[in-house]
């Protein structure tokens, strides 16, 4: 077994508010004399921040790479290590499953491994539910935003419009009028079919499912961006299929 101390400031700021690594240290201490335990290593991470997964930060990886069963980690609080709740969710069920102890002082101790961590994980899947619902929320605004904005949001190119330099949705002259002469056909009582093979002769090569994702974007316009197909280079060749 092989104890180890976790310590981590990422600003000067936190260092002069009763963060700093020496605090840590010593708090670390007490706590495994109080417990028993020796600290056999102590893992300083300096200028990291905690946004960054502890996986990801240069000590930490080095720190879990070598963790193995019986071991023991100390942390003096809960944000030292982990940049969330649903981060610490996942990496304490890895710990868990690994047979690693991880006690963190500010929530009274070891919480992988005895009846702290029911606890814990209650409260952090609560939390980790929530984060979640936040980042599906943020999500879905910029793309909400983007949307308006006439941005490509990845995927297929809509077939008609062009990538512009800074990610925008341009018109393409020649499929515009291809999309109009679609249009134009199918008021006239063309099949989907039809269209298709009317298109073909003047060498487009846009299936029946195309031509009818294309006309049900109708007036959303670039903003729609239903999913027809990417091109590489800009026009469809002839014998793709869309």
């Amino acid at each position: 077994m092989t104890v180890y101390a976790y310590t981590r400031v990422s600003t000067t700021r936190q260092a002069s508010e009763g963060e700093s690594l020496d605090v840590q240290q010593r708090q670390i201490s007490g706590y495994a004399l109080m417990h028993g335990l020796t600290v056999d290593e102590t893992i300083i991470e300096e200028g990291v921040s905690g946004s960054i997964p502890v996986s990801d930060r240069p000590a930490g990886a080095a720190l879990f790479a070598k963790l193995k069963a019986g071991d023991v980690v100390i942390a003096a609080k809960l944000d030292r290590l982990f940049r969330s709740a649903l981060d610490a969710l996942q990496v304490v069920d890895d710990l868990r499953t690994k047979g690693v102890k991880l006690h963190l002082i500010d929530l009274g101790g070891d919480i992988a491994g005895n009846g702290l961590s029911k606890l814990f994980f209650t409260i952090a899947s609560a939390f980790a539910e929530a984060e979640r619902d936040r980042i599906r929320e943020r999500i879905s605004q910029v793309k909400a935003d983007q949307r308006q904005r006439g941005r490509f949001l990845g995927g297929k190119r809509p077939f008609g419009y062009q990538i512009g330099a800074h990610g925008e949705l341009v018109e393409d002259a020649s499929e515009q009028r291809t999309i109009a002469k679609m249009r134009a056909l199918r008021d006239d009582g063309f099949s989907l079919r039809a269209i298709a093979e009317a298109l073909a002769e003047d060498g487009i090569a846009l299936s029946h499912v195309a031509v009818k994702k294309v006309l049900q974007r109708g007036s959303s316009g670039a903003a729609g961006q239903l999913e027809d197909t990417a091109t590489s280079g800009g026009q469809p060749a002839l014998g793709t299929r869309w």
